[in-house]
């Protein structure tokens, strides 16, 4: 009998089966890389879910198009991509937004949400980190607001509305919105506690504090006036907030810095920068500031500790616990500005340093790894350093520790030189980004993210080097930027 048939049957059988054995350790074998790429351990850090992203490291870019259609971009931070690593998914988004401008991320990876305002519409949004989505407005304040302030309660939400003249509170404990009438009201600052609540107005020496009154204390907004000696009070039927002004000796403040143990306000007063005379720092107690202090007459007490001037300037400022860096500018003879970092020991007081840093209206601090801090500024080419020929961008990385500070501008080019940017905006031009709207530290991974410009730029914190972005940028203007797994509220 001849076997011929059957022996070549199942020689094709073998085959058959040989070759399902390799398509499955194939398939295997990828799924064992997706699992390997984007594993998570079994018990996340502080219980925070594994996103629908499947990324770990996650930092948000807040984009606009025209200023008509904005989103929110995910790009992961690990790996400096947009896509996925097996490149099946281009981009990762929050889903559910759209506004137009947004312009400012509140960010608060601890509590796994953050807030994000659109100057194109007003509206303040929650960002739910945990499903990448968001979860509707706030609240709506004016379109083009000039400040808001979001503490880590979420009980509260604060406005100033310069065109308006009112700082509007969303009270989102008890329901309801209260707009105070400030006129030219422009800044707003409230400590992590939510208990001390500050306005500055624009052009203007005058601070404000805000106070809540008992239930039906008083019957008018006119009474609580006359007897607390407010500037407002809202409702004008059973009044509940009111803003009185705080005694002491200011020059155009434009900030606060509240101390890390809650007992002190550092008043940022720009002075020259803004108009007035010369830059300090006023110390004031928290304590008869809370919102829960109601004055008992029209005179209210002093709570000044000190006034510290500050001549390099200071429009923002942030402590390690025994300095506080001071970043701002300081008027030269020529008439031009320049741009300082201040160092303040906060155990007597005391200027100890000056550095020379970008020019510009400086907003963005933080630490980063590396014991480096990193400032940014806005509107830098034309300070002393571009008439100067000098670097002037609008990043500046610093080197802490050691009897001195080190400084450089970022990118390091010199105008006209043959060092150019290395990743140019669109506008093509070799020597300037632009001003820096965003900045956050991606914690123990060496970098920080920036809004830079209008496009995304990240440089290493170990030299201030930059890393290739044309895998993360965007296709659009890019506002503002965080850190979503950051470890604390204090990476942004």
């Amino acid at each position: 009998m001849d076997n011929r048939p059957k022996r070549g049957l199942r020689l094709l059988q073998c085959l058959l089966l040989a070759a399902a054995a390799v398509g499955t350790l194939g398939l295997s074998s990828c799924h064992s890389a997706q699992y390997y790429y984007y594993k998570f351990p079994e018990y996340n850090f502080a219980g925070r879910p594994v996103p629908p992203s499947k990324l770990a490291q996650r930092v948000m870019i807040a984009m606009s198009v025209n200023g008509t259609t904005g989103s929110l971009q995910i790009v992961d931070a690990s790996r400096d991509i947009r896509n996925n690593v097996e490149n099946t998914i281009p981009n990762f988004q929050i889903n559910g937004y759209s506004d137009g401008m947004p312009t400012n991320i509140f960010n608060f990876p601890a509590e796994l949400r953050g807030y994000v305002y659109s100057t194109s519409d007003g509206s303040l949004v929650t960002i739910d980190y945990g499903a990448e989505a968001a979860k509707g407005p706030v609240g709506t304040f004016q379109s083009g607001t000039n400040s808001i302030a979001v503490p880590p309660t979420f009980a509260h939400f604060y406005g100033a509305e310069s065109n308006a003249g009112v700082l509007e509170i969303i009270d989102s404990k008890v329901g309801g919105t209260y707009d105070l009438n400030i006129p030219n009201v422009y800044r707003v600052a409230v400590n992590k506690g939510d208990t001390v609540v500050l306005a500055m107005v624009r052009n203007s020496d005058v601070l404000y504090r805000i106070f809540r009154l008992n239930q039906n204390q008083y019957p008018t907004a006119e009474a609580a006036i006359a007897a607390t000696g407010s500037v407002d009070c809202q409702p004008l039927t059973l009044p509940i907030y009111c803003a009185v002004a705080v005694p002491g000796n200011y020059d155009r403040p434009g900030g606060v810095y509240f101390s890390l143990d809650g007992t002190t306000a550092y008043i940022l007063n720009c002075g020259a920068e803004c108009g007035g005379v010369a830059s300090s720092v006023s110390l004031i107690q928290q304590a008869p500031l809370t919102v829960d202090v109601i004055p008992s007459s029209p005179t209210q007490p002093n709570p000044m500790i000190s006034n510290v001037p500050v001549p390099g300037g200071v429009t923002t400022a942030l402590s390690d616990g025994t300095t506080l860096y001071l970043a701002g500018q300081q008027l030269q003879s020529d008439g031009l500005f320049a741009g300082f970092l201040s160092t303040m020991n906060l155990a007597t007081n005391a200027i100890t340093g000056k550095y020379s840093i970008s020019d510009g209206t400086h907003t963005k601090m933080l630490f980063a790894d590396n014991n480096t801090l990193w400032i940014g500024a806005q509107f830098c080419a034309t300070g002393e350093r571009a008439k100067l020929k000098q670097n002037y961008n609008c990043l500046t990385r610093v080197v802490l520790g050691g009897p001195s500070l080190s400084a450089q501008v970022l990118p390091n080019v010199t105008p006209g030189g043959s060092a150019t940017v290395p990743y140019p905006n669109q506008n093509n031009d070799q020597y300037y980004y632009g001003s820096l709207t965003g900045i956050c530290w991606v914690q123990n991974f060496n970098k920080v993210y920036t809004a830079y410009g209008g496009q995304v730029h990240v440089f290493r914190t170990t030299d201030g080097s930059e890393i290739d972005n044309s895998l993360v940028a965007v296709p659009g203007t890019a506002l503002d930027v965080a850190y979503m797994d950051a470890l604390t509220d204090d990476a942004d």
